[in-house]
């Protein structure tokens, strides 16, 4: 995962509420109900279901270090969307084994490299990368009024970017791949080819692709690359890269077709990916 910085969650939490107004205006739905929807769940029939998940968050403490704020705002969004959640006094193992002890389902914990919901209920585990490009193609499908048939361009081709791909090919779209590294796109576009029979155009430079192209996911970790001029006025983007792709201009350009967030999408998703492991294994 792309490492933030304590600077880039500071506020979230006391946010979330004012977010859920933002959600509604862009995509007709709160940050819970857009969750759901990546994950193909119904939010009028999850409740009992959250009722009986208890969520433990443990602090990593190796590597880089623990992120400030990183454990209380990750539990604060869990929480926010009705799941019973706490976070592990102890770090590291001990942590992990105090989550066990006090009957975590699932249990949130990441480190330099990788950040996961381990569900202990169905021994397996959601990828917050996979998450996080479900969700904002998600939710650049809901913003976008659909996107069957519509030219949609990932710009990065990492594993947000290769994750939000999948899922639009789900929804229809018509995919073109752009990253900095042109074997990149290609393995993704082969990638993908292969896996759902399509065709997707790989683009190799970035700034004619985005002129063929008024749907963007743009999933890079690299600030400033998207200018205003470049931007059509009915430009739709998910951004879920850290930092944002988008100068200042072109960010309040598109900010009423803008998606993005440094944490609250992945791990709204990642709940209730991990949740519908659990209700699928119940039956």
């Amino acid at each position: 995962m792309t490492r933030l910085q304590s600077a880039d969650i500071a506020g979230i939490s006391a946010r979330l509420i004012e977010y859920d107004e933002e959600l509604l205006a862009k995509i007709g739905r709160t940050l819970r109900g857009l969750a759901c929807y990546a994950a193909g769940l119904s939010e009028d029939k999850i409740a009992a279901g959250m009722a009986n998940v208890r969520i433990g968050v443990v602090p990593i403490g190796w590597g880089q270090g623990v992120i400030g704020g990183f454990s209380e705002t990750t539990r604060d969004i869990l929480k926010h969307l009705g799941f019973e959640t706490f976070i592990a006094k102890a770090p590291n193992v001990s942590g992990l084994a105090e989550a066990l002890e006090q009957r975590a389902d699932i249990i949130f914990l990441s480190d330099d490299d990788h950040f996961m919901a381990l569900n202990v209920e169905c021994r397996r585990v959601v990828e917050n990368a996979e998450a996080t490009g479900k969700g904002f193609a998600a939710g650049l499908n809901l913003m976008a009024g659909g996107l069957q048939g519509q030219k949609t361009l990932v710009i990065g081709c990492g594993p947000v970017g290769t994750s939000a791909a999948m899922a639009l090919a789900n929804y229809g779209a018509r995919i073109s791949v752009y990253d900095i590294e042109p074997s990149r796109s290609h393995q993704l576009a082969s990638d993908l080819g292969r896996l759902l029979n399509l065709k997707i155009e790989v683009e190799m430079d970035l700034i004619q692709a985005l002129s063929k192209h008024a749907i963007l996911v743009e999933a890079t970790n690299s600030a400033d690359t998207i200018h205003a001029k470049d931007l059509a006025t009915t430009t739709y983007i998910a951004a879920p890269g850290i930092p944002l792709g988008l100068n200042p201009a072109a960010k309040k350009k598109v900010f009423a077709r803008l998606l993005h967030d440094p944490l609250q999408t992945g791990v709204a998703t990642m709940g209730l990916l991990a949740l519908k492991q659990i209700l699928l294994q119940k039956g």
